[in-house]
């Protein structure tokens, strides 16, 4: 099967299974898996945090950073794309009593930092109180620049903010930018990194920040289920994908690329109006074609895409290169000029 749903469907390697089957495991809620220790350790270095949490998801990460510095009745700043706020089933809102403010997001990713200043709200018991900026890079597939973020720090130190990153596709950006990983967490109190997505591991993903603030996510973590026994066997791939796979993003950037360009070759399918900065490819597709009858079709020929519902977006990642993005065009190639 050729998925270009997403890269969340990338398969473990020979190397990563070995490594997982392998791992010496203990029971993590008593703190006694050497293997997630050892993750927590090196991510916390690798990153430039005091401590970090090894968590099943980043939604958990993300929700958990959330509730850890905010109360019941304040509010985090985030973008109106931003999915801590549209995809994550409203979590901090239902769980944490946590009130989002969104602002809308650029076209390139970014929300406009003077507007955020103007929804920060007064010390006054009118409003909930504003105790967190999120931002999230990648974001659609776009990379926020140094300075940006540089600016951003700026504001949250002056109006007292905590500065979060969801940092899923961070590598991505650091691989964009060709900068190594701290150059974009240094700016940030807390960060998520999701291990399961382009870096390929099959589960998990980090929260990261200062130690008290990670125990207090560690206690949140249990009270949501989230307590793992024997994780060590996750946490081996993610150890591996950290040390091995951020590199070859760069691979799954270039395939974007590609594959943006050649969309174009296909009648009705136009992705000209989206940069492609690293693995996201967004197109718009003409109401002349028939997209869901057009989805099963390339299912049927074992292509997997989402049709979605707002355009369609094609993600490149370890499972896809370019002689597989060539059998992809020439069966929508086939499709489409016979129907």
């Amino acid at each position: 099967m050729i998925d270009l749903r997403s890269d969340t469907v990338t398969q473990p390697c020979k190397n990563m299974r070995r490594l997982m089957s392998n791992a010496m495991v203990g029971d993590d809620v008593y703190g006694d898996d050497p293997t997630v220790n050892e993750l927590e350790q090196y991510s916390s270095v690798k990153h430039g945090f005091e401590a970090s949490l090894f968590v099943s998801s980043g939604t958990q990460a993300n929700l958990l950073a959330i509730l850890a510095h905010c109360d019941r009745g304040d509010e985090y700043v985030c973008g109106q794309n931003a999915h801590n706020y549209k995809y994550e089933a409203g979590g901090a809102a239902v769980l944490g009593s946590v009130q989002p403010q969104p602002i809308e997001n650029l076209p390139d990713g970014s929300i406009c930092l003077d507007k955020v200043v103007a929804a920060i709200k007064p010390d006054n018991f009118h409003f909930a109180r504003t105790k967190m900026l999120s931002l999230e890079n990648t974001i659609g597939g776009k990379v926020l620049s140094l300075d940006y973020l540089k600016e951003a720090r700026a504001i949250t130190k002056k109006y007292a903010l905590k500065l979060h990153l969801d940092g899923a596709r961070v590598y991505n950006a650091a691989v964009a930018l060709n900068v190594d990983v701290k150059e974009i967490s240094q700016h940030f109190d807390s960060m998520t990194v999701c291990l399961s997505k382009g870096l390929g591991a099959p589960v998990g993903s980090l929260l990261m920040g200062e130690r008290d603030f990670i125990e207090k996510a560690r206690r949140l973590r249990k009270m949501l289920g989230g307590g793992m026994r024997q994780a060590g066997i996750l946490a081996a791939a993610g150890i591996y994908v950290l040390k091995n796979n951020v590199d070859r993003l760069a691979e799954d950037h270039e395939n974007a690329r590609y594959l943006a360009q050649r969309i174009n070759e296909l009648p009705g399918f136009d992705s000209t109006g989206y940069e492609v900065d690293t693995n996201l490819v967004f197109l718009d597709v003409d109401s002349s074609v028939d997209i869901q009858a057009f989805t099963e079709v390339m299912f049927s020929k074992g292509i997997n895409i989402t049709p979605g519902y707002q355009g369609m977006r094609f993600v490149t990642h370890s499972g896809i290169n370019k002689e597989k993005i060539d059998v992809f065009i020439d069966a929508a190639k086939t499709y489409l000029l016979v129907s």
